[in-house]
């Protein structure tokens, strides 16, 4: 495959982004059209069509390696407990052995069934038959009337804001850990005491928005990085409704909304820029994402894009959590960073955290070293590509770019390269959307306002 940007550090990089655009071109005239489907809960179902090999025509291999890359992508952009195939019985009979107990797709087979709470399955259907999209309309956020409360859970600070009629009168951050706590008491009271202390700032509570890193669904935690040392038998009885539970306590009939914090985020950098269609990526211990839609509101997606594919190349690295190849977690992350330091020829010390690490590169580059910015410019390249790839599935004006591995000059680096992509290999993209990186104070604030807005004042 032909790359007009070239990734300095990584020549195999093979982007998913060329390859969609491949696959449309050599089935032009002998193709077939192929729908897939992601359903999750309340029958909500996100559609993907495109076009491939007709079958039969001795290309099964590379239809069903493309369509699974596609299926695994729309998966962990929308989420879902079920996966519709139409037009294709051939490529479907595979997914449908791929998605199964102790098969290809185990670890997202079991994952998305706990997320869910349902069986997982796989559909096939006619192309006459082919599922449409069926999405959430009711909008979340932007509501700043009233006294609310506004929660950010992060994993090594806790954050919250009273909010009056959209200003934030008192803001505190409070250190705590969370990761390597296993009573769900100690995540309770932490709770309960931050909305304690914000409420008291207030004549009165009217809503309670909370940002938290995992998978929510209903305001239920499903998967929270926060719980990681509580057992399964505690999570289901202590955690799954705990933020439900802690707005009880606060008061009667408190309206609560609770949202990934990728999602707050591109909601508070939608809110700073007066506009919609935005994208938010940050590139910290891992890669998160979220997402404001046309409209303005969140989407109830996952937005879970470190599992999101971006590279088509085999021999690309494993994520060592789901077994898979070339997932974003190990290209716009302080992973990615550490990959890559070997091929700049920069020596780590393997008995360092990957937060030292990152912070080695990081000094490096201030002194101005050459072979700390080829590692920023290569992730710039996979960036640039990865930007097209995700507007297969989202419809982007603006892409936010934030956390650790994007501060300082880096971060620069990183952003220019990402446009030179765009710019070459895909200019009509180019023309749509814009590149931010927001500041760091107007980011804090923001997220607080913005977790604050999401619940409705009825």
């Amino acid at each position: 495959m032909n790359l007009k940007v070239k990734a300095v550090l990584d020549p195999l990089f093979t982007p998913l982004s060329l390859v969609c655009r491949e696959m449309r071109e050599k089935t032009k005239d002998n193709g077939q059209d192929i729908v897939i489907g992601c359903q999750r809960n309340k029958g909500y179902t996100t559609v993907y069509r495109t076009r491939i090999f007709a079958d039969g025509t001795g290309n099964d291999e590379e239809n069903f390696r493309f369509v699974e890359r596609m299926v695994k992508a729309l998966l962990w952009v929308v989420g879902g407990y079920k996966i519709i195939i139409a037009g294709s019985s051939v490529v479907g009979e595979r997914i449908k052995d791929a998605y199964k107990d102790k098969s290809l797709r185990d670890f997202d087979f079991h994952f998305m069934a706990r997320v869910y709470e349902q069986p997982f399955e796989v559909e096939l259907r006619s192309i006459e038959d082919a599922p449409v999209t069926y999405e959430a309309a009711s909008p979340v956020g932007r509501h700043l009337d009233g006294c609310r409360i506004g929660f950010d859970a992060g994993g090594s600070d806790r954050k919250v804001s009273a909010v009056i009629d959209g200003e934030a009168v008192f803001s505190e951050e409070v250190v705590w850990h969370p990761k390597v706590n296993s009573d769900p008491s100690y995540h309770y009271q932490g709770i309960v005491e931050a909305m304690k202390t914000a409420a008291s700032h207030m004549p009165r509570v009217d809503g309670i928005g909370v940002s938290s890193a995992g998978v929510y669904v209903d305001n239920r935690i499903m998967i929270a990085s926060l719980f990681l040392k509580v057992s399964d038998e505690d999570f289901d009885k202590h955690v799954k409704n705990m933020y439900i539970d802690v707005a009880k306590e606060i008061g009667e009939n408190i309206p609560i909304e609770v949202a990934n914090d990728g999602d707050v985020t591109a909601l508070a950098g939608a809110m700073d820029l007066g506009d919609v269609n935005v994208l938010g990526v940050a590139m910290g211990t891992s890669e998160a994402g979220g997402y404001v839609d046309e409209q303005g509101n969140i989407t109830g997606w996952l937005n879970e894009l470190a599992f999101v594919p971006v590279d088509y190349n085999k021999d690309a690295m494993q994520d060592e959590w789901s077994g898979d190849y070339g997932c974003g977690v190990k290209y716009f992350s302080q992973d990615g960073v550490i990959k890559l330091a070997p091929a700049a020829g920069i020596t780590l010390d393997e008995s360092a955290t990957p937060a030292e690490k990152l912070k080695v590169v990081q000094s490096l580059m201030a002194e101005g070293d050459e072979r700390a910015a080829k590692i920023y410019d290569t992730i710039g390249v996979y960036f640039g590509y990865a930007i097209a790839f995700y507007a297969e599935f989202y419809n982007i004006r603006h892409v936010l770019v934030m956390g650790r591995v994007t501060s300082g000059e880096g971060g620069v680096i990183l952003l220019n390269k990402a446009q030179e992509v765009l710019d070459t290999e895909f200019p009509e993209l180019a023309k749509q959307l814009k590149l931010h990186i927001p500041d760091e104070s107007s980011r804090r604030i923001g997220q607080s306002v913005a977790a604050a807005s999401l619940p409705k004042i009825s």
